[in-house]
Parts: structure tokens; C-alpha cells; sequence
């Protein structure tokens, strides 16, 4: 898979937020966001990109928390079950139970493979996971760009809030099938949160040739 149809693009969003509604999510989702090609109108959509903003597990609200978690790291060999995620979303979807590379429970993992279900590896899809919201996880990210001076890991602020704190947004959507949202190229967008031009300039093509390297489903984990 190249692209997705738009309308392809929007239902997939749609089903995904139907998901965070409907079931238990390995930790607390707050926001669903959609940003890049499918804010901007575009069709097809050469990649969808989709943000969360999640909570950090201090504290596992499971009814059985420490009975599941005991039960779930011992089948699935996996530590931080109860932890990192929850237990009782663990003992409920095993299948989508993922750790990082030292065979800890990744959240973000989790997520992305619950909530993209069965759209496969190759699909264009990239999915962004952090503790902050969206909007202030642009401009956290765009300062530490500026001081490493790589802007590949920058977050597109051209964003739409699709679902927050429980309610959903049905005139985002409608505005994303319509592609009724009039937003600026990256470059001013960029320029509008205190780029300059030439650095916009170069920021916007860094961040366009790192999109155009990535295929199949990407999953960033973020922490702010």
C-alpha cells in the first residue's frame, strides 16, 4: 500500500477513535490529533500521521492489578505489565502486547497496535505517543530541534483535534472529508512559532526528506 484513498484515510481515523471510546486502552488516552497530508486537504493521503496524548501510568487502576500483572509478565515474558501498562488491558489483549528492546512493556507499542488493528506493517501510517498534549509537544520539540540543530524529529503543527478528554469533534471530521481546513505550508507554519524564513526553509525540507525515507507503520514514543 502506496497512499490511502481520503476517505479511506478519515474512516480510518474515525474507527480509531471509536476504539479509544469503546475499549480499554493499555494506559488513559486524552487526545487523538491528526496532522500532516490528511489536515491539509490532501487526496490521496501519502501518509497518515496521528497523535496521542496519553498518561503516564503511576499508578495501575486494573480491579485485579497486581493478580493480572503477575499472570500477564509471566505468559508473555514481558516486564512492566502493571507498570508501564495496564494489567487488566494486558490480560484482555494479549495479542497486542509489545515491549521495547529491553523486554519492557512500551506504551506506545501497545497502543499503535491496538489501535491500528489489523492495517498491517506496510501501510503508510506514522503514530506519534506522548504525555503531553499536542500543541505543547510542538513547541518542545521544535526548541530541542533548534539546539541540536536537527529538525528531522520536529512535529508538524499543522494539527486537528479529533478527540479530547472524552468528546469527540464532529466537525473536525466533517471539515476532514471536505478538506475544509485552510492551513500554510510547513515552512510558515514554522515561521509562525518564531523561525526564521532560511531556517523555516531548512527545517521544513529536512523534516519533508525524513517523511519521504520512513515506510510502512512508524511508532515514536514520546516523553516531555
Amino acid at each position: 500500500m502506496n497512499d490511502f484513498d481520503r476517505r479511506d484515510a478519515v474512516d480510518r481515523l474515525e474507527e480509531l477513535v471509536d476504539t479509544v471510546e469503546e475499549e480499554r486502552m493499555p494506559v488513559p488516552v486524552r487526545e487523538v490529533w491528526a496532522f500532516g497530508d490528511v489536515a491539509l486537504g490532501l487526496d490521496p493521503v501519502e501518509r497518515l500521521d496521528i497523535y496521542l496524548t496519553k498518561d503516564i501510568l503511576l499508578r495501575d487502576d486494573s480491579d485485579d492489578g497486581a493478580e493480572s500483572a503477575d499472570a500477564a509478565a509471566i505468559e508473555h515474558d514481558v516486564e512492566g505489565v502493571g507498570k508501564s501498562v495496564r494489567a487488566d488491558w494486558a490480560a484482555e489483549y494479549p495479542a497486542y502486547l509489545r515491549a521495547n528492546a529491553n523486554g519492557h512493556a512500551a506504551p506506545e507499542k501497545c497502543l499503535a497496535a491496538h489501535l491500528l488493528g489489523e492495517v498491517g506493517e506496510d501501510a503508510p501510517i506514522h503514530f506519534e505517543v506522548c504525555n503531553a498534549p499536542f500543541e505543547d509537544n510542538v513547541t518542545q520539540r521544535l526548541r530541542g530541534a533548534k539546539e541540536r540543530e536537527d529538525y528531522t524529529q520536529l512535529l508538524d503543527p499543522r494539527g486537528v483535534c479529533l478527540w479530547a478528554e472524552g468528546t469527540r469533534s464532529d466537525e473536525a471530521f466533517r471539515k476532514l472529508r471536505e478538506s475544509e481546513l485552510a492551513l500554510p505550508t510547513l515552512s510558515s507554519a514554522l515561521e509562525m512559532l518564531g523561525l526564521d524564513d532560511e531556517e523555516a526553509q531548512r527545517a521544513a525540507t529536512e523534516v519533508h526528506a525524513w517523511r519521504e525515507q520512513q515506510d510502512g507503520v512508524t511508532v515514536r514514543g514520546d516523553v516531555v
